[in-house]
């Protein structure tokens, strides 16, 4: 009986220390990939331990992830053959406000969480303001994945920086690292969650989430609505503007477009003088501005309402 229990005793201490290891490599959570015990299948699999060993095991002692896992371990990958950007043109910004509300209905978000914030700026005493449409720069080289002690947080192959709400445990390394203030966190509001719930189900949320923003205790952001860029689908933000003034495109592909009209992406930056803001912190942002020169409309203050909203 005491060498069964022994022996019982070491298939499990082994078991787990495998698939930790195995998780390790693959990029999954253990968690996902463990199971009950099941009798020996005669099937012996090589498998690499956490310490860098290569051994031979019954296959009963690993489990294979589940389609689930495996399609959200997909969609840490990105889309193929893609590099997702954005432009905004500061000339065409009025602060309508409208890209913060078809992008609040677009993911179920009421104030005062905004992912994309309208700020007015002004560079100079002298220099007149303008409208400074802010939102997640999916930066090439973000400082949030670097903090980020669960891998939460990630940089996609197409350019987009993600985030795992499922993993993410809330700790807001990520917020105080980002050099934009890009980020949020879900406090768990009654009315917030209410809302959240109430929209659940909205068609319009179809087209592009795959981040959880009702999730209570977890941090997000903008997700340059990933869903919708493999439809072939614009962003509400850039289709809600009455002003055509965000424009999202592929780098790959040298273009971006507003909806009703589409340029060269390299063409543009250099026509108008685009830039990326702080470039000299090196963290290669993926979301470009037009200076705000020959503007469309006068500048005009925001109106009580919008303060309010802000």
């Amino acid at each position: 009986m005491k060498n069964e229990n022994e022996e019982s005793s070491r298939r499990k201490f082994l078991k787990f220390g495998l698939l930790a290891g195995t998780a390790t490599i693959a990029g999954l959570g253990a968690k996902s990939l463990l199971a009950d015990e099941s009798k020996d299948t005669g099937e012996m699999v090589k498998v690499l331990t956490a310490d860098g060993k290569l051994v031979e095991v019954d296959s009963s002692m690993i489990n294979h992830p589940s389609e689930k896992v495996l399609q959200e371990h997909s969609l840490r990958e990105g889309i193929a053959g893609k590099k997702f950007i954005m432009v905004i043109d500061l000339a065409r910004c009025a602060n309508e406000r409208k890209c913060i509300e078809g992008c609040q209905s677009m993911h179920g978000l009421m104030p005062p969480v905004e992912w994309l914030k309208v700020k007015r700026m002004q560079d100079s005493e002298l220099g007149a303001p303008y409208w400074f449409p802010q939102t997640c720069y999916h930066c090439d080289n973000p400082p949030c994945t670097k903090v980020c002690p669960v891998d939460a947080t990630f940089k996609r192959t197409d350019g987009i920086v993600a985030v795992d709400n499922d993993r993410c445990i809330g700790c807001k390394f990520c917020m105080a690292a980002c050099p934009y203030s890009a980020r949020t966190f879900n406090f768990g509001r009654p009315e917030s969650m209410k809302h959240f719930e109430d929209h659940a189900n909205d068609k319009e949320k179809d087209k592009c989430c795959t981040t959880k923003p009702s999730t209570e205790g977890t941090v997000s952001k903008c997700d340059f609505c990933p869903d919708a860029a493999a439809k072939g689908v614009l962003p509400s933000c850039v289709t809600e503007c009455p002003n055509g003034t965000i424009f999202f495109g592929d780098e790959n592909e040298d273009t971006v477009t507003n909806g009703e009209e589409t340029f060269r992406l390299k063409e543009l930056l250099r026509s108008r003088a685009g830039y990326r803001q702080f470039e000299e912190l090196g963290t290669k942002p993926r979301v470009y501005y037009l200076p705000p020169v020959k503007r469309q409309f006068p500048f005009e203050e925001a109106t009580e309402v919008h303060n309010k909203a802000e």
